[in-house]
């Protein structure tokens, strides 16, 4: 055996024990297949032999405010992490946003934002939920975790949103219970106010006892026999109209207002054409209201000026052109199929203008 061959079998004795140290070095350092896992952190998954066989077992969506210790093994838990975040429950702790599981003692950060995307907080106990249904009450002392809040007699008609929020309602609810408020005039009872769309009737009945509601006013005479209901709106002044219920001070100017413009209502229909008035707030006056035709303002639409036409409601400024213009060429009209024919208006505009036009001769 030449000196070459010698020292090439030396180095293999010496590589081969080397490698052997490598490979075991190797071995060590890989993770047990018991514990090797996919996730950022091993409590996410876990491996459970049966036999030969491994079942995984992955994290699943869970409620830490219910979950028991099965349900949250069943959900891939990790037994330390899910009796931690039990422990915590039963010493009183309520888990209003996930953020409150990574308070719970052991979890550290990697293992929160790896369980994160599977918490699932449920709506009675998120922090989003509407005021008042935070609330428990025991008589007149309402608890919505450590802050109390008394319940004292308020008048509806004249509390702000402000007051209205620390009863419970949100900003927007407040807001509408106000606006809604105003539109009919204020409150009466408690049906009126359960009628507002903000307020729902759990809340009216919870209210309801420290609610103070304006004494209900006889009705007023005008004499012995005769009632100021209906209300007759072409004459009735301001202080009358605001005894509607559903008027309240600023719709009076608007009503007075409209009824001078037009001439007077023809229809007590008319009102709902004001912009304030919705539906709603339009079934409540109806009742309490009549109209005498007979009182409205005539235009002679064959000699008013433009600026005594222009002003009313109804005429628009192609009426208004097309009127002075045809006029001057045919001499003015008969009847409002006259001018239906001239396409002056159409037969809705006709309908809702005729009963104010007057096509006599020309005035004194």
């Amino acid at each position: 055996m030449g000196e070459a061959s010698k020292q090439h079998i030396r180095g293999l004795i010496y590589l081969i024990p080397l490698l052997v140290v490598i490979l075991l070095l190797a071995y060590l350092a890989e993770p047990s297949p018991r514990y090797r896992r996919a996730d950022v952190y091993a409590p996410l998954r876990d491996t459970t032999h049966v036999g030969d066989s491994a079942v995984i077992r992955v994290l699943q969506p869970f409620d830490p405010n219910e979950a028991d210790l099965r349900t949250l093994l069943d959900a891939g838990v990790d037994r330390g992490v899910a009796v931690s975040i039990i422990r915590w429950r039963e010493a009183g702790k309520v888990y209003r946003i996930k953020e409150d599981v990574a308070l719970c003692h052991g979890i550290t950060d990697s293992l929160y934002f790896a369980l994160e995307p599977y918490i699932n907080i449920g709506e009675k106990y998120r922090y989003h939920r509407v005021a008042y249904d935070d609330y428990s009450h025991h008589d007149s002392i309402a608890v919505r975790d450590s802050v109390v809040v008394e319940y004292r007699a308020f008048m509806l008609d004249t509390v702000t949103s402000s007051f209205l929020r620390t009863l419970g309602f949100t900003l927007r609810q407040a807001e509408l219970v106000v606006r809604y408020r105003d539109m009919i005039g204020g409150y009466r009872s408690i049906e009126e106010f359960a009628e507002c769309y903000a307020v729902d009737s759990a809340m009216a009945a919870r209210l309801e006892p420290y609610i103070i509601f304006p004494a209900v006013e006889p009705m007023v005479m005008y004499d012995a026999e005769e009632s100021i209901f209906p209300v007759e709106i072409n004459s009735a002044d301001s202080a009358t109209l605001i005894r509607v219920r559903g008027i309240g001070e600023k719709s009076v100017v608007h009503i007075l207002r409209y009824r001078e413009l037009l001439g007077g209502y023809y229809s007590c229909e008319q009102i709902s054409e004001l912009a304030w008035v919705t539906e709603e707030n339009f079934a409540i006056i109806l009742p309490q209201i009549c109209c005498d035709s007979a009182k409205i303002k005539k235009i002679n639409i064959n000699f008013a000026t433009s600026n005594e036409l222009k002003v009313h409601p109804y005429v628009t400024n192609r009426m208004l052109k097309r009127i002075i213009n045809n006029r001057e060429l045919k001499g003015g009209w008969s009847t409002i199929e006259e001018m239906i024919e001239d396409d002056i208006f159409s037969e809705d505009e006709a309908a809702r203008i005729a009963p104010y036009l007057d096509f006599g001769t020309r005035p004194e």
